[in-house]
């Protein structure tokens, strides 16, 4: 099956932001296009806007004027749904409303040809409900575009249940025809990146609301050690509130209330106080005039030690061993030993965040997952009460000394960037065991349309096939709501390895 022909008219219908978005990308690739809006003199204010964009991709020399001439020309607002009899491809992009939705594509049939192919731009609601309510649900599929659709080139093609195949592949080889990423989805609440990426939100949320660090900080180490384009809280503030919230709500009951997926109180209170971000002026962040911009927290400088020793192998953070070396620090090597941190001249130990707590050893600090320990500038650490404060001290000192800011956070298990990745890991590998989408599908949609810095499989691979289930199997230990269970697909991962290393 081959993608829609250019000569083939396409239709959208929604004339909003993404319903022009889609739109542009359509006419951009050769094809006529049609716009329809149930509200009268939308279609003809879109197909202006459109043309104004056209101009403007002139003036950057992204287009010719003979090719937006052209593109003008294949444009043209419909006055009723009948104008789009002829269209080969129709993508609504109308209210998230399932009974508005099923109503148009119920009109639709009556209108267009037996062999037109029509989709759906939703980004929470089932595929398959909607195309429920058709005759014909087979040639009926998912088309989710990100925004801006004209910039962004993931395109997540969803097959429902009653979906054809031949719908499918002819929407995904139209989608890589004009330009997109095109990756292939079950019906799944969220399909790949909304489910994907609910732990990115929620585990900076629990970490904000069990008081261990406020969101300026945990953003700083999203970004600085994560690798993060943004941290959780800003992005937010970016999306909406209440954009982001529902889409949580939306997955959360979708999957008959997954604890996995439970959303945040915090951001409930945001939602209910009218603080839904950027377009309100205020929502986890001020955005008024004259606000003051709210800063990482950053600990003050401390004395770096004269030498750690290095016990055992630091597995995803063993690249700080040459760091460590390279900024004049001896590094005293313990052979011996099979423990996994380093011990700071005090007695104190350093040691990657594994799921547990600082509190349960005796004078242990803990410091976060990076992408890459070189790069970062900065690195989070995480200690008890009962941490010597001269050990502390070390520990600030030492990462101050490899050119690190140092946000030092409470004593939450897992921390920030580990809990984080190791949950995204988990979902990932759930995703792909339940048919939803190819590991390789998986990887291109999260850094596509998100902007994540890895995949999840991409993550895995470089931090250790068991570690991300280690972590989540101590969280789980410390908070056994389920939340950090590990799934049953990431345990065999695992468990697998394990075996075949002669480990179990």
């Amino acid at each position: 099956m081959t993608a829609l022909d250019l000569s083939s008219p396409v239709a959208v219908v929604g004339t909003g932001t993404m319903g022009q978005g889609i739109a542009q990308v359509a006419l951009v690739a050769g094809h006529p296009v049609r716009l329809y809006d149930a509200v009268a003199g939308r279609a003809e204010a879109a197909a202006e806007a459109i043309g104004a964009r056209l101009d403007r991709l002139v003036e950057k020399n992204r287009l010719t004027g003979a090719e937006r001439d052209a593109a003008r020309a294949r444009l043209r607002p419909a006055e009723t749904l009948e104008d789009l009899a002829d269209c080969a491809l129709v993508i609504e992009a109308v209210l998230e409303e399932l009974d508005a939705k099923q109503r148009l594509f119920r009109d639709l049939e009556d209108i267009v040809e037996d062999d037109c192919l029509l989709a759906t731009n939703t980004s929470s609601l089932s595929v398959t409900a909607i195309g429920g309510a058709l005759r014909n649900p087979g040639r009926l599929v998912g088309l989710h575009f990100f925004n801006p659709a004209p910039l962004l080139p993931l395109v997540e093609v969803v097959s429902g249940y009653a979906s054809d195949f031949s719908s499918a592949t002819r929407a995904y080889e139209t989608a890589r025809a004009w330009g997109k990423t095109p990756v292939a989805c079950a019906d799944t609440p969220g399909f790949i990146v909304n489910r994907i990426a609910r732990p990115f939100y929620a585990e900076a949320f629990a970490v904000y609301e069990a008081q261990a660090a406020d969101p300026a900080t945990i953003d700083a180490i999203l970004r600085e050690s994560g690798g993060f384009r943004m941290g959780a809280f800003e992005l937010t503030d970016l999306i909406g509130q209440d954009v982001n919230e529902s889409v949580t709500h939306s997955v959360w009951q979708s999957f008959f209330q997954d604890v996995r997926f439970t959303p945040s109180l915090a951001q409930r209170r945001l939602v209910e106080s009218g603080r839904l971000g950027r377009k309100t002026g205020h929502g986890w962040y001020d955005y008024g005039d004259g606000a003051e911009r709210s800063e990482p927290h950053t600990a003050e400088k401390a004395q770096a030690p004269a030498y750690v020793v290095a016990e055992g192998d630091l597995g995803p953070a063993s690249e700080l061993v040459a760091l460590i070396r390279e900024a004049g620090i001896q590094v005293r090597d313990d052979e011996e030993d099979h423990g996994t941190r380093l011990v700071l001249p005090s007695g104190g130990q350093l040691v990657l965040a594994d799921g547990q707590t600082s509190v349960e050893f005796r004078d242990v600090v803990y410091f976060d997952l990076a992408l890459d320990y070189r790069k970062a500038t900065r690195i989070a650490l995480s200690a008890s009460q009962d941490t010597a404060a001269q050990t502390l001290s070390e520990a600030i000192g030492l990462f101050q000394a490899l050119g690190k800011d140092v946000s030092v956070i409470g004593d939450v298990p897992g921390m920030i960037v580990a809990r984080t990745v190791a949950r995204i890991v988990d979902l990932a590998h759930d995703a792909v065991a339940k048919g939803v989408a190819t590991e390789e599908d998986i990887d291109t949609a999260m850094r596509l349309g998100v902007n994540y810095p890895l995949g999840p499989f991409e993550w895995c691979r470089r931090l250790g096939r068991s570690w991300a289930c280690s972590l989540l199997d101590d969280l789980h230990q410390r908070d056994p709501s389920g939340r950090y269970a590990p799934s049953l697909a990431l345990y065999r991962h695992a468990y697998a390895t394990e075996k075949r290393e002669g480990t179990s």
